[in-house]
């Protein structure tokens, strides 16, 4: 499968924590979205070349989906593949003992939290509710990691110098439907806070920033994968906002990396923003380092289509010393990013 057998491989061979995984029985939800499905790859790469005897659960709307996406699996993995229409209804206890929960499950499109903000904010925190409930005095649970997202800050003004910490939060218009999302997301990870008070479950929250990589679908609409394709097809970059919107990114695999750090090393109830810190830039000077590094015979235009929903602009430079004080480093830089991308795209 090209690189993203070697994104794995990269990750399973230089993960400094393998071994207090083994014998881990792991539960992964969004295991057929981008940094779930390499959350899967990386941990059966990890267990074959450490000898972990991990075990994967991971409950999924479409097994044919699965099958598409891991033509390559083996038939002997150590992973059950569990058809479940809804995390909401999924039976977890069915699956005990776990040691680890990764609930990465949630709509990631903005066009479809503008039209269906119903699903969008219920997805988040009935599902979230169901499996914090499910493991309430559940026996051996190590760690659950609820997956948020950087759209939980909302509108954060900050100085120039001034960078994010997780204490900060911004103002969410609750009554937009595009802020289905960010407050399905806050409230989520109020109820994550909450169990870990009241009841002692070991919930960590990831807040992450955008991240993409190899294994981004090709029919991807964000940013990053309009950006990569105009630059193969030695076409314009097209923006449809001013761009000023700033923030970090993160490489796929060194997400993953930081959501195992935050289960094996993290503080219960506490959130961790996760980016490469160093890649923070504005979309429109994202777009200007592409073509300049990638293909300097294209141009940067602008087509504002304000009707689509996007974002408010936000500038966001996280502070990520609380997930780096665990270990975590990353390890991609944001041209080397797109570069993977773009030979994703290539294998495809």
């Amino acid at each position: 499968m090209g690189i993203l057998q070697d994104d794995a491989r990269e990750l399973a061979q230089g993960f400094a924590l393998a071994k207090e995984l083994e014998g881990c029985r792991v539960l992964i939800t969004g295991a057929t979205g981008l940094i779930g499905s390499v959350l899967v790859r990386s941990l059966l790469q990890m267990n074959e070349y450490r000898a972990l005897g991990l075990q994967l659960v991971c409950p999924v709307r479409d097994l044919h989906k699965v099958w598409r996406m891991f033509p390559d699996m083996p038939v002997d993995a150590p992973i059950e593949w569990v058809e479940c229409e809804d995390i909401a209804s999924f039976e977890i206890a069915d699956y005990a003992p776990l040691d680890y929960v990764f609930h990465l499950a949630s709509p990631t499109a903005s066009g479809f939290f503008v039209a269906h903000p119903v699903e969008t904010l219920t997805a988040s925190i009935l599902s979230t509710n169901h499996l914090l409930e499910s493991l309430k005095g559940a026996i051996g649970i190590r760690a659950f990691v609820y997956v948020s997202s950087l759209e939980s800050y909302g509108a954060v003004e900050a100085g120039a110098t001034e960078h994010i910490s997780e204490e900060r939060q911004g103002y969410v218009d609750p009554l937009s439907p595009r802020s289905s999302y960010p407050m399905g997301k806050r409230t989520a990870e109020c109820l994550c806070a909450a169990y870990a008070e009241e009841y002692g479950l070991p919930t960590r929250i990831a807040r992450l920033t955008q991240t993409f990589g190899a294994g981004v679908s090709a029919d991807d609409s964000r940013v990053f994968a309009q950006f990569a394709k105009s630059v193969m097809r030695d076409e314009d970059i097209v923006l449809h906002t001013e761009g000023k919107s700033a923030k970090p990114y993160c490489y796929v695999t060194d997400c993953v990396a930081a959501l195992l750090y935050i289960a094996l090393k993290g503080t219960d109830g506490v959130a961790y923003n996760v980016a490469n810190a160093s890649t923070y830039i504005s979309i429109r000077d994202m777009a200007e380092q592409l073509r300049k590094k990638f293909n300097e015979h294209i141009a940067v235009r602008l087509e504002l289509h304000p009707e689509k929903g996007y974002a408010p602009t936000t500038q966001l430079p996280l502070d990520t010393h609380r997930l780096e004080s665990l270990g975590w480093k990353p390890r991609v830089d944001l041209m080397e990013m797109f570069g993977r991308l773009m030979r994703w795209y290539a294998e495809k």
